[in-house]
């Protein structure tokens, strides 16, 4: 009888039920996004760390991976080292830098003709790389390979098994390349870490530190290692610092943190943002049960008079703000979503951030737990209004609502 009474007051003013649905969802769209991003940016970063298993990074002494164009030098030595440690599974050696993709017809290495694209470069070990995955093609297997992005077919104009000249090392007072290559792009890849639209290929890593002349000879720019199960990786990571006073070591658990600090004020706003959403969704529903609680005085009087206990009475009118808040939440969930879809796709040209960095994930504990808050806030709305209006006195009310 509770949910029959209570569905036919719903009904009875159905635009009015309307727009406090419709209401609802937007409150519970913006605290699901809210939630989303709060948390969203830290899982986000980390499963990007993560994406290979990789838990340490090396980087020159006291700068961050590619934080500047600072290399290590002696790579092959410390490769090594590292490698013979019981406690490290793999280690990847990366060097980045620019390559120059050449003209048509520049047969010599003198840069007196402008290159026909510019790109970001990183060699790799094939075998332990972790900074693409391969999306169509082969993987690179020989010095004269790249696997590139589609950023670079486009820039080069160029499409797998194409072969096209690269130089590398330019010195703008020379006008002359350190040495030059000629490469097949034999795939394509995915780069974790690069900015959207940012061009970029991969090589063997002698084939780049060749080209680099010199200043590439035995250097590499970032180093990372995937620690042995059971091993302690800040341990790991202080070893390595204090055996090899070359390098600054990152663990994905301080670049986590560093990365909290950074987005505090994301996570502020999002809390803010949320609260406020979450305060407007309860207004929102006591408002709309409050103006139909008064407009059903003398109904209740009525129901009071015949013998319906107020515990009954109350019931039903917290049940009409419980299904309220459960279905504006319920569409809440799916605007939410898909706000985040369409913000994701915006916010993926952020400068300098990652292309698959994402600033809003979906967590479920975390955005059952704020719909569930937003659901108990719309039934605790109609709590004070029923229960004032079932202890109005019957007879006096009776009365006023004859007389009115």
């Amino acid at each position: 009888m509770r949910l029959t009474l209570a569905a036919a007051a719903l009904v009875r003013h159905r635009t009015r039920t309307l727009l406090a649905i419709l209401g609802v969802a937007v409150s519970a769209a913006l605290l699901l996004d809210m939630v989303m991003l709060a948390g969203g940016m830290r899982e986000s970063f980390g499963d990007l760390l993560m994406v290979r298993g990789y838990q340490l990074r090396l980087a020159p002494k006291g700068t961050l991976p590619f934080d500047s164009e600072a290399t290590i030098a002696g790579a092959a030595e410390l490769v090594a080292a590292l490698r013979a440690r019981p406690d490290i599974a793999a280690v990847s050696p990366v060097l980045g830098g620019q390559l120059h993709v050449l003209a048509a017809g520049a047969g010599d290495a003198a840069g007196t003709a402008p290159p026909r694209a510019v790109t970001f470069a990183l060699g790799i070990e094939p075998a332990v790389q972790g900074d693409y995955e391969r999306t169509g093609g082969a993987d690179v297997a020989r010095a004269d390979q790249v696997v590139a992005n589609d950023a670079f077919l486009r820039a080069a104009r160029a499409q797998v098994g194409d072969t096209i000249d690269v130089a590398a090392g330019f010195d703008p007072q020379l006008r002359a390349y350190a040495a030059r290559r000629r490469v097949a792009i034999v795939g394509t890849a995915r780069f974790f870490y690069m900015p959207a639209g940012q061009a970029a290929v991969a090589l063997p890593l002698a084939t780049l530190q060749g080209l680099r002349g010199p200043e590439g000879h035995d250097r590499v720019s970032l180093l990372m290692a995937r620690v042995r199960d059971g091993a302690d990786v800040e341990a790991v990571r202080a070893a390595i610092e204090r055996t090899q006073p070359r390098v600054s070591a990152i663990s994905t658990a301080t670049a986590l943190a560093q990365v909290e600090q950074r987005l505090s004020y994301f996570r502020q706003l999002a809390f803010v943002l949320g609260a406020i959403s979450l305060v407007i969704g309860f207004l929102l529903v006591t408002t709309l049960v409050t103006v139909s609680v008064n407009e059903r005085v003398g109904e209740i009087a009525v129901l009071r008079a015949i013998g319906v206990s107020r515990l009954h009475v109350v019931q039903q009118i917290v049940i009409e703000g419980a299904a309220l808040s459960l279905t504006g939440a319920a569409l809440g969930l799916a605007l939410g979503l898909v706000t985040a879809r369409y913000l994701n796709a915006i916010l993926a040209d952020f400068p300098g951030l990652p292309a698959a960095f994402e600033f809003f994930v979906f967590q479920p504990a975390a955005a059952w737990r704020a719909l569930g808050l937003l659901v108990l806030s719309g039934i605790a709305a109609g709590v004070y209004p029923s229960w004032r209006a079932a202890s109005l006195p019957i007879a006096g009310t009776l009365r006023e609502e004859a007389v009115g």
